[in-house]
């Protein structure tokens, strides 16, 4: 035990033999007002919060930042969105970098609110909760060197018994950290898709070649950032799973799964700081758009008929779609075919500019 070896270490110092226990005994003197019931838990929420301020959120502000520089850059290049995996309405291609954004900002947040719960430490609980062995005020001084020492807002947990039994702030703060990697995982996956091809996919995102050629198909430039994103996303969530379940373990007075919860968690934020900055740094920072590919796309797409529903309706403009798409037309050529629509109008109305926000009405 630690006790025994820093008592060990002070006696040898003070010239005295080891494993004496004098004149530095490891339980009277050592571990005087605790005990490993208070002091586990505590090492616990300090390791994890450190970790979160000193790693995890440095990598997601990098991430967050770059995100928002390639959403300025992209804000007015028009491409196609896609909804269930068809073509729809058009979207600027800042939107789409912007609402991956926005999500990871959400996370970032909700990862600094859950920390209020766990700068609350259980040390001066000693064995249940209720400080035996410890004098008025033990607790509070406790936590305030520490708050001292760390720089960070540590205080004493009102409840002790609760801090001993239960690691529900802990628990919380893992689904936090899930959350980040649902987002994560959906990042990765969006990337994927639009970065397929070269010329049998999507292939609107350009990625950097970091490891050009596969181990068989010479040229070929897998995802591999976003990959490793993605699998990294995977075990987060599963971590976050045996955080779960270790979380429920607390019968009566003491949880003694607190080695399962504390590994699962410094691992789940080792690999996503990691992951996130060699993507961030490999991946985001060198991807670009291939603006004649999406104007490609945006030409040959069905969808824009929809610009013509409150001119003549909704029933008359699948209709065109239908007819465009059974006769590999152009979507004007299906409607002025129809005769539901001039040629005049139809150019003045569908338009993809014209498609990307809300339109005011005469009362406005």
């Amino acid at each position: 035990n630690a006790n025994e070896v820093i008592a060990n270490i002070a006696n040898k110092n003070l010239g005295h033999p080891i494993g004496q226990k004098h004149p530095v005994h490891p339980n009277d003197h050592v571990n005087l007002s605790q005990s490993s019931n208070d002091t586990f838990p505590t090492a616990m929420h300090i390791a994890f919060v450190q970790e979160v301020h000193q790693r995890l959120l440095p990598s997601l502000e990098t991430l967050i930042g770059q995100l928002r520089l390639k959403q300025k850059t992209y804000e007015k290049t028009i491409k196609l969105g896609r909804t269930h995996f068809q073509d729809a309405t058009p979207m600027y291609a800042g939107q789409e970098i912007g609402a991956w954004a926005s999500q990871i900002e959400l996370a970032y947040k909700r990862i600094k609110s859950g920390l209020q719960a766990v700068y609350e430490l259980a040390q001066g609980g000693t064995a249940v909760g209720s400080g035996l062995n410890t004098p008025v005020g033990f607790d509070t001084l406790v936590c305030q060197h520490i708050a001292d020492i760390t720089g960070l807002a540590f205080v004493s947990n009102p409840d002790k018994f609760a801090g001993l039994s239960g690691h529900d702030a802990l628990v919380g703060a893992s689904g936090d950290l899930n959350q980040l990697a649902s987002t994560l995982l959906k990042l990765s996956n969006d990337m994927k898709i639009l970065a397929s091809g070269p010329r049998a996919g999507l292939a609107e995102l350009v990625i950097p070649p970091n490891e050009p050629g596969s181990s068989i198909m010479p040229g070929k430039i897998n995802p591999t950032q976003a990959e490793a994103l993605g699998m990294v996303a995977c075990q987060v969530m599963g971590n976050h799973v045996a955080v779960s379940m270790a979380g429920s373990q607390g019968q009566l007075q003491l949880n003694v799964f607190k080695p399962v919860i504390i590994l699962n968690l410094l691992q789940s934020i080792e690999l996503l700081s990691d992951s996130i900055t060699c993507f961030t740094k490999y991946c985001l920072a060198g991807m670009t758009y291939d603006v004649e590919r999406l104007k490609e796309f945006q030409d040959r797409s069905l969808m824009l008929v929809t610009a013509l529903a409150p001119h003549i309706g909704y029933d008359k403009c699948a209709e065109i779609a239908r007819k465009a798409h059974h006769d590999k037309s152009t979507l004007k050529e299906a409607a002025l075919s129809l005769g539901y629509i001039s040629a005049e109008d139809y150019d003045r109305i569908v338009r993809a500019e014209y498609m990307l926000s809300p339109f005011e009405t005469e009362e406005q």
